[in-house]
């Protein structure tokens, strides 16, 4: 596994484990990737500062290592982040529950609502960022639906 320092369109910075840099790129390529603040489907890599050897002469001696600490349980994710993550679940499942999923259609859909086209509705569905952006400017209320990472797996 690899991870990497992520960044998004909006300066959100997070990490990301993929198995390679091959499977980062293939996620980008295909915008499986997106920023769990905000959403945004454009996301890097940001610049990382590896360890660097500096090849000086002589290696710097390892410092003492401390006594062992007894082995004790660590907690990848702590109660109240398992709390949060649950609240946005629900959320999400709260938003669409009545609202009917319009897929790739969604930038169709909402320009027909907001224009009278159509009958007024709840929808969800998928905008790149630049279809996103472009509903903006035309003055389309929409909100972005929070999302989690395993949701995009």
């Amino acid at each position: 596994m690899i991870r990497y320092d992520l960044v998004c369109a909006g300066g959100h910075r997070f990490d990301g484990w993929f198995r390679s840099s091959g499977d980062f790129d293939a996620q980008a390529a295909r915008r499986l990737l997106s920023c769990a603040v905000c959403g945004s489907g454009e996301v890097t890599k940001a610049l990382m500062a590896p360890a660097v050897a500096t090849g000086s002469a002589a290696p710097a001696a390892e410092p003492a290592s401390p006594p062992a600490a007894p082995a004790q349980e660590v907690a990848l994710v702590s109660d109240e982040h398992r709390r949060l993550r649950r609240m946005l679940v629900e959320l999400r499942a709260e938003l669409v529950k009545d609202a009917v999923d319009v897929g790739d259609r969604f930038p169709e859909e909402a320009r027909k609502i907001h224009y009278g086209e159509a009958e007024k509705a709840s929808i969800y569905g998928r905008a790149s960022p630049e279809e996103a952006r472009r509903l903006a400017e035309e003055g389309v209320a929409f909100h972005p639906l929070p999302t989690l990472p395993d949701e995009q797996n």
